[in-house]
């Protein structure tokens, strides 16, 4: 037996969800004197502090600003200097200093 009106059995509810990235993509990349802030794809901004990266910090500015973004956006890479670093591992933070 229904015990619901007709018109309660009609109303449907919409869920709606946010956001929700399904990849991290790099767009743009720069610096200032003790952070690099990595702009995604998607309106995230990663900022990390440079002395996590010892090339990075050694580099003069000029070389830093030299960055070239590669594999649509997963991958960072620094030619004068030969550092990569992936978007992903931004990602995962400062832990994987610690191993």
């Amino acid at each position: 037996m229904n015990t619901l009106t007709d018109k309660q059995s009609d109303s449907r509810v919409t869920f709606r969800r946010a956001y929700r990235p399904t990849s991290a993509l790099a767009k743009d990349v720069r610096f200032d004197d003790e952070m690099m802030h990595v702009t995604l794809t998607d309106g995230r901004i990663i900022c990390v502090p440079i002395i996590w990266f010892p090339l990075l910090r050694e580099a003069k500015p000029k070389q830093r600003e030299n960055c070239e973004i590669g594999g649509g956006g997963v991958s960072l890479h620094w030619p004068e200097i030969d550092e990569d670093i992936s978007v992903a591992g931004l990602l995962d933070g400062a832990d994987w200093q610690s191993t």
